[in-house]
Order: structure tokens, then sequence, then C-alpha cells
């Protein structure tokens, strides 16, 4: 049974880590591009698209370069003890994070967008702070945003193949997630194992679309009224 939940919870942690840092890290980036005019807003926009458009193995070689011996990355990581990063559980959140960027943001960024800045703006006359105003106002009305921002996220970082394999390879009880698992048995002609593996993702997926559907018009009806 090893073989079965060994990938399946090295999966289910990547995850995890992938979308409580995307949170942090993309609530920022999400909030600036609903509401900024600079000319530089669409640059970013793009680069944060980017891994949309990008085949998951160009992404995956250029991170590999870049965190390997000779990349950037890679020299600095070494210089400060703390070794390589390519196959490593480590190196694997980083490239997740970076391939599932734009699916915290996006839903995030509509959701901010979506917001009626008069209600902001009477906040503000009100003398309530910028942290007073988006903890207590644009949080709340974009619960939407939030749940969709952790689900997809979640669900796209269990279905990742291109991107974790180039980077973190195929290494038992540390990379080989369930997606790479599934590569393995498939390759050595096991098919019933990997039918296994792949049925119980055809069965997540399904669920977590249904789920997320169900609790965005909850949502969204609590807050029409």
């Amino acid at each position: 049974m090893d073989i079965y939940w060994e990938p399946v919870w090295l999966t289910l942690k990547l995850a995890g880590f992938t979308t409580a840092i995307l949170l942090v890290v993309g609530t920022p980036i999400a909030w600036w591009l609903a509401r900024s005019n600079h000319w530089v807003r669409q640059p970013i926009a793009a680069i944060v698209a980017l891994p949309l458009v990008l085949p998951p193995t160009v992404l995956g070689f250029y991170l590999l370069v870049l965190m390997g011996p000779k990349g950037m990355v890679g020299q600095i990581t070494e210089q400060l003890g703390l070794g390589l990063l390519p196959f490593t559980f480590e190196g694997l959140v980083i490239a997740s994070v970076i391939y599932s960027l734009p699916f915290t943001v996006q839903p995030l960024q509509n959701a901010f967008a979506s917001i009626n800045q008069q209600l902001l703006e009477v906040a503000s006359t009100l003398r309530a702070s910028p942290r007073d105003r988006f903890f207590s106002i644009v949080i709340p009305l974009a619960r939407p945003g939030f749940l969709t921002a952790s689900v997809l996220t979640f669900a796209h970082t269990i279905g990742e193949f291109g991107v974790v394999l180039m980077i973190g390879g195929n290494i038992p009880g540390e990379t080989k997630v369930l997606s790479v698992a599934i590569y393995d048995h498939v390759e050595s002609l096991e098919y019933t194992q990997a039918h296994w593996l792949a049925a119980g993702m055809v069965v997540f997926s399904f669920v977590v679309l249904v789920t997320l559907y169900s609790l965005n018009g909850r949502l969204q009806s609590g807050l029409v009224r």
C-alpha cells in the first residue's frame, strides 16, 4: 500500500504548501493589479499569466538551469550552505509556486476589481486605515475569490506533471508525486496500478469542482442578500 499512499501524501503536502504560500504572495500582487493604473501593470500581468501559455517542460527547464550549479539561484543557495534545489522537495515547492501563480492571482484580481470603490472611500472618510479597510471590507467581499483561488491552486498543483518531473525527477519519498507515479506505472506497463491512481485523480477533480461551484453559489447568494 505504500506505493499508493507515499506519492499521494507527498502530493497533498506539496499542494498544501504551494496553496498557503501563494495566498500570502498572490494577494498583494492581485490587489495591486486590480487597483493600479501604472504603465508597468500590463507587463507584470503578462508575466504572472505566462505559466498559462508556456509548456510546463519549458518552464521546468529554465527553472532547472536557474537553480542548477551554474544558475544564479543555485550559486546563491550554495553560498548560503543550502545546497542545490533541483531534485528536492523544496525545489518542487518553488517550481509549483511559480507554475500555479496565475491560478491564485487571477481569481483574486477579479474579486478585488469587482469591489465597489465607494465602499472604501466611505470607510476612508470614517478614518479607517488602509489596513482596516482591507481586512474589514475587502477580504469579506472577496471571499468567493479566495475560495476559488485556494481550490484551483490546490487542485492544479496536484495535477502538475511536466514541471515537477523536470525539477524533482522521480525520487521515491522525496519528489515522486502522484502524477509522476502514474507515469512511472504506465512506463512499466503496470496499468492496474496506474488505473487506480488515475481514477482517484478523476474522482478528486470532479468532487473539487462540484464543491467549488456549490460553495461559490452559496457565497454569491449570501453577498447579494
